[in-house]
């Protein structure tokens, strides 16, 4: 059974309306930009950022307790999409909704801001500061404002969360759970003390080159000089239902979720492995009843790492053979999202769907020549075939999450 997607919603470096996000996306327009981080001890550096432009002051707190900026981001698009659904509290059997969210570092900006405020500023702690910051608090607050009481979960898998969250409302829909599911994921991890760990870990892509282009070209997931990526934050939010649910209050829609998978390495904390990213497209393949040659597009995870990239370019040249279909990578764009990246990810695959063209990287550099993949450069690629496209999340940890995607007309 596939899940049938009636809402969406986004809040991204590339815009927080679906028209807007489109614009950006298919233009190759890159959100990142140099920022300069200045932490205690150290000098200061500039380091690459894809920020939202969001008010997270605009967002009221269902539990009337203040709100992390992901919580904020998290309700944000959850209302855009339920909104595009046409669904309001009180059309469904409250137990027979869910919801299934994801977050790499969920609340990790409040709890950054508590602990300067204790250790800088021998400021008092506000007695509010875990609901605030717990993980799940994105989750919280989304089940008070749709008063959800059904299955309500949360999954912190680091870059793969919202795409496993995603995947597990599928399941749960599959298995007569539920009638309908609230998805996606959010993080908000633009803070001093957590861009300064990102840095210290030197994944992010160093400024100063000329390629660079003030921080906008940093991110050059595949290409030959790729050096690491920049850190973005977001959230993004989709309604799912059973076909039957969604035909009997009328709904509308085109796009479904139609296969899942996710396994483990099982190997390393940090490093990839290309075997175990081949076994969970292979198995999202089967999940789907398609064969490789029936997906016409991949949103690869793409972090222009070094080891990332080409452990990922050999999993999709064992997956796609010698025939692979166009592939993006759009941390190129809005940055790397961490927990919100599988959902985030997954809208910007399914607008692919809707327009039936891949947005481009956006950036210009060589394709790495060890590579066998078509990374589409330049103008966006029309794809007047394109009923199936596949979106990548791999993980620290190991955990390997691959969402399937289907037009139907």
């Amino acid at each position: 059974m596939q899940a049938c997607i009636t809402g969406c919603g986004v809040v991204s470096p590339l815009g927080n309306r679906l028209e807007d996000f489109d614009d950006a996306l298919f233009e190759g327009v890159s959100a990142v930009r140099a920022e300069e981080l200045q932490l205690p001890g150290a000098g200061p550096s500039r380091v690459p950022l894809a920020r939202c432009n969001f008010d997270e002051s605009s967002v009221a707190a269902p539990s009337k307790v203040p709100l992390d900026r992901g919580s904020a981001m998290a309700l944000a698009a959850a209302a855009a999409a339920t909104q595009q659904a046409a669904w309001a509290v009180g059309d469904t059997d409250p137990e027979r909704i869910g919801l299934f969210w994801g977050s790499g570092m969920g609340g990790a900006a409040s709890f950054d801001a508590t602990c300067r405020g204790l250790y800088a500023e021998q400021r008092r702690i506000r007695p509010t500061s875990v609901v605030t910051a717990m993980p799940n608090a994105p989750l919280a607050e989304l089940a008070l404002r749709y008063a959800v009481r059904g299955t309500a979960m949360g999954y912190a898998c680091a870059c793969a969360s919202a795409a496993v969250a995603i995947g597990e409302a599928l399941r749960a829909l599959r298995d007569g759970r539920l009638d309908m599911a609230i998805v996606g994921g959010s993080d908000a991890l633009l803070s001093p003390g957590v861009i300064g760990a990102w840095q210290a870990m030197r994944v992010l892509a160093p400024l100063g080159g000329p390629a660079d282009g003030d921080g906008r070209l940093a991110c050059r997931p595949f290409a030959a000089d790729r050096a690491g990526f920049a850190l973005g934050e977001g959230a993004a939010a989709l309604v799912l239902e059973t076909e039957a649910h969604a035909r009997g209050r009328g709904a509308r829609w085109n796009l479904q979720l139609s296969g899942y998978a996710s396994n483990c390495d099982g190997l390393h904390i940090t490093q990839p492995d290309p075997t175990g990213q081949a076994r969970a497209m292979h198995a999202a393949l089967r999940d789907a009843g398609l064969a490789p040659g029936d997906i016409g597009h991949v949103n690869a995870h793409g972090t222009a790492t070094t080891a990332g990239d080409a452990a990922e370019a050999e999993s999709l040249r064992r997956v796609f053979g010698s025939t692979p279909p166009a592939v993006t990578a759009t941390k190129s764009a809005m940055g790397h999202l961490l927990g919100a990246g599988g959902a985030v990810e997954f809208v910007a695959t399914l607008r692919a769907l809707q327009w039936r063209k891949a947005p481009p990287v956006a950036h210009a550099a060589a394709l790495d020549a060890a590579f066998e993949i078509d990374l589409v450069r330049g103008p966006a690629r029309k794809l007047p075939g394109l009923n199936h496209a596949l979106s990548n999340s791999f993980a620290f940890g190991g955990t390997n999450a691959v969402l399937i995607a289907s037009r139907i007309d």
